[in-house]
């Protein structure tokens, strides 16, 4: 799943919250206000994780169509791994890692 503001703070600022509203209020444990370096630390990292997210997205599709652990399972207890390396290769040839 895409990164979220939470995830960000727990990145960051792990164990020094209580809870976040949909309006990206941090209730702080030691009561402080959020300050505008607490924010912008926060923001860029979920900049970073969704960056790192964005990145991955051939590995999400690629898991989506990769051949199941059980129909790897019957190729291999059926000597069809020929096969089963040509539909992995089809489906890394879908999605490159690197795309120009």
């Amino acid at each position: 799943m895409k990164p979220t503001f939470i995830e960000a703070i727990k990145e960051v600022y792990p164990n020094q919250y209580n809870w976040v509203n949909t309006d990206k209020e941090i209730n702080w444990k030691d009561g402080h206000t959020t300050t505008n370096e607490e924010l912008s630390n926060i923001e860029n990292k979920l900049s970073e994780l969704e960056s790192d997210y964005n990145s991955k997205e051939y590995q999400r599709k690629r898991q989506a169509e990769y051949p199941t652990i059980e129909e790897c399972v019957h190729a291999i207890l059926d000597d069809d791994l020929d096969n089963l390396q040509a539909l992995r290769t089809a489906v890394k040839e879908k999605y490159p890692k690197w795309v120009t």
